[in-house]
């Protein structure tokens, strides 16, 4: 495992690009696999819906028979079709004979056509299109939440690359540092030796080694912690965990990044961006249609069921006449239905507005959360720039200083204590220049994939 890698670019060591890495965690992350798979159920949804509406067939067949005496025997096959505005029709054909029949039974085979139409609830909005509606409501609101979620597993794992990078560069950092104090310590042991130097200055630069050593090995700590957490992004095909079996290390550094010269544009494409089009806010429009649908479909309670049924018969191998409706061979039927008090129609329609409050007041906040963070995400993409560009020209003054004190000291006019100070110095600048770096990267990587949510 990581554990044992030692620091080398050996032919069994693999390397691993930021564009690899992404690739990676878009097409093979189980989390970006189960954002996709909630689509298809939303989508599924709307089939379900859509099934309120399919014509059903229906068919039976019965007979009764006492010691020889046959009450009835019946065979029928029945279609109904559902219609988008409530109107229910149905065709059947029915063959029924016997010598127990009931006197409203017609014996022999009989054609019925008939049509049930709501006449006050259910005529302009009923529970089968709510239900198709809000599927499709479902749907759009689905896909900007798995928007915004997928975006957010891409930037978590950006940021865990980039952290990675950083932790890998300080460790090059320290190691280096390490063996250039390891050099020092030869030169100084084999002036002691000619006695150019105190036996005091070995143990100055001793100290100095042990110094760097521990902070290599705290470095080196961190750079296989931060590849233990960069691991939990990379799987393989089927989503199976990608274990990592020999030494990986990142072919990116923190200077290649395109960040540090288009962050302006992109700060300028996201300040003209609508908060309203992004896709947390789209998530609570979505959720507004499907409440708004519920809220119609709760006031419709309110009004009386008032449904008419028509049916026109035609007995078999009779020429069938059809005009006037109400003249013969037919059958009608008014219902009527209307709750004394209406205090459930009542209630589930206060229900459903004070919902659609709640959510209005989530619309606003998603809406001000999002503008919030642009302009915070803003302002620390520029000022972590203007931090990189001024730690920049500290780091190059720290190289400056060093060289002039290693000239100093090689002339006898320096010392190994101030040359360490001096170094200790410079690995701090260039520690804190890696850290304004990955900060720059990671402000600039929350300002991307917030900009990637918008949908229009």
């Amino acid at each position: 495992m990581v554990l044992c890698m030692q620091f080398s670019y050996a032919q069994d060591s693999l390397k691993l690009s930021h564009n690899e890495f992404l690739n990676i965690v878009r097409n093979y992350h189980p989390l970006a696999f189960k954002y996709q798979l909630q689509n298809k159920i939303a989508a599924a949804e709307i089939t379900k819906a859509r099934g309120n509406f399919d014509p059903v067939i229906a068919g039976k067949l019965g007979e009764k028979n006492i010691e020889g005496t046959k009450y009835y025997e019946q065979k029928n096959i029945e279609l109904g079709i559902p219609t988008w505005y409530g109107i229910d029709i149905t065709g059947s054909y029915n063959y029924l004979e016997g010598e127990k029949l009931n006197s409203s039974e017609t014996p022999g085979g009989l054609y019925q056509f008939g049509v049930t139409v709501p006449l006050a609830k259910n005529l302009l909005y009923d529970k089968r299109r709510a239900t198709l509606d809000q599927a499709k409501f479902g749907l759009k609101m689905t896909e900007a939440e798995q928007t915004v979620l997928t975006n957010e597993l891409l930037l978590d794992a950006e940021n865990t690359f980039w952290e990675w990078v950083k932790n890998f560069e300080i460790y090059k950092l320290q190691r280096s540092a390490v063996e250039i104090n390891r050099e020092r310590l030869i030169l100084t042991k084999k002036t002691y030796q000619y006695g150019e130097r105190p036996a005091i200055d070995t143990v100055e630069v001793v100290s100095q080694l042990q110094s760097f050593e521990l902070q290599e090995r705290d470095a080196y700590l961190n750079f296989v912690k931060s590849t233990q957490e960069l691991q939990l992004f990379l799987w393989k095909d089927n989503q199976e965990l990608f274990e990592i079996s020999q030494p990986l290390f990142p072919s990116s550094d923190l200077n290649e990044h395109s960040g540090y010269t288009d962050y302006e544009f992109l700060v300028q494409n996201i300040t003209a961006r609508n908060p309203e089009n992004h896709a947390s806010v789209e998530y609570y429009v979505q959720k507004q249609n499907i409440l708004e649908s519920e809220r119609r479909l709760k006031w419709q309670s309110f009004l009386p069921k008032l449904d008419f049924t028509y049916n026109f018969f035609n007995k078999e191998n009779y020429k069938p006449d059809y005009l006037p409706l109400f003249d013969k061979n037919f059958q009608y039927g008014l219902k009527l239905e209307i709750p004394i008090f209406l205090r459930q129609a009542r209630s589930d329609y206060e229900i459903a507005k004070l919902k659609i409050s709640q959510n209005q007041q989530d619309f606003n906040y998603k809406s001000r959360e999002v503008s919030t963070k642009i302009e915070t995400y803003k302002n620390e993409v520029s000022n972590y720039f203007k931090q990189i560009d001024i730690s920049s020209k500290n780091l190059s003054n720290y190289e400056r200083l060093l060289r002039a004190e290693e000239t100093r000291f090689s002339n006898g006019e320096s010392s190994l204590f101030l040359i360490n100070s001096r170094e200790n110095k410079l690995l701090e600048a260039r520690e804190k220049n890696f850290e304004l770096k990955t900060k720059f990267l990671k402000s600039y990587n929350k300002l991307k994939w917030l900009n990637e949510n918008f949908l229009r």
